[in-house]
């Protein structure tokens, strides 16, 4: 197989300066913007992710800087977009690779939901749970949800029993795995608890019915090709570490897939660590 030149660091930081939109000139300025750049991603992280790069809200509006603990900061204007468009349904947004916020896009997410372990019913948590995948505190919290419809945080932990301060940690952790298992997502904000701001949660089913149907019609190979390609048309160029991170595939699903995308002429490589987009903006 002819090898190909890797394109420089100098190239890839170029690129990325511009899918990332980090320099001034390119920043996102307003929501409307903010919505226009995770459909052109596909999907993107809410804060900048650890250990690897990738596009973020934050870095988009705030520029390639750490995320400050102050609230002052006009980076944050980036919380009360992401709230607002909670109950729009306008685009994803959850806990979902790496078990971080992402936003996706609604055209993206049936790609997501392809490879999830979901059937498309709304209590198939259950048969999870049976078959020892999904923990205990997981399923009281989806049980809640799915009987009585959708619940904000605090009465949901308090109605899964969970409201022990021993219990706070296996509650957290279960509203990641519900949200990186696409069984649930927050839809809103309520004016409840200690800080008035709690999320409200619905099961995903309900909430983007379109989203299971569109899923039923694509392959995992489909799946993990529209997101690889995605993923590049973000990065540029990228070793199978990060994308092993990024998604958590199995190595031998990202390779088939990536070596899918390399006959198809849509990526390149040396070695087999290292690839990169054929053609370049």
């Amino acid at each position: 197989m002819t090898a190909f030149p890797r394109p420089t660091a100098a190239r890839i930081a170029a690129y990325r300066t511009r899918s990332f939109r980090t320099v001034p000139e390119q920043r996102v300025t307003s929501l409307q913007e903010a919505e226009r750049f995770v459909h052109q991603r596909g999907y993107l992280f809410f804060w900048p992710p650890r250990k690897i790069a990738f596009p973020s809200l934050w870095a988009a509006v705030a520029g390639d800087r750490h995320v400050p603990n102050h609230h002052d900061d006009p980076g944050h204007v980036t919380w009360a977009w992401k709230d607002s468009m909670l109950p729009t349904r306008r685009w994803y947004y959850g806990k979902l690779l790496r078990g971080r916020a992402m936003m996706v896009s609604l055209s993206t997410l049936p790609a997501f939901y392809a490879l999830s372990s979901r059937t498309g019913d709304l209590d198939d948590f259950i048969d999870v749970y049976h078959a020892g995948s999904l923990p205990h505190e997981a399923y009281r919290v989806a049980r809640v949800i799915l009987e009585e419809g959708p619940q904000n945080s605090i009465q949901l932990r308090r109605k899964a029993g969970l409201s022990a301060a021993s219990a706070k940690y296996p509650f957290e952790r279960a509203l990641t795995i519900l949200q990186k298992g696409l069984w649930i997502l927050p839809i809103g904000v309520a004016d409840a608890g200690t800080w008035h701001y709690a999320f409200e949660y619905e099961l995903l089913d309900r909430w983007l019915p379109d989203v299971l149907e569109a899923a039923r019609c694509i392959s995992d190979t489909a799946a993990r090709e529209e997101l690889l390609k995605l993923a590049f048309s973000s990065l540029g160029s990228t070793d199978q570490r990060t994308l092993r991170l990024l998604f958590g595939w199995k190595k031998t699903q990202l390779a088939q897939t990536l070596g899918a995308l390399q006959a198809q002429d849509y990526l390149k490589w040396d070695n087999e660590e290292t690839w990169w987009l054929s053609r370049w903006e």
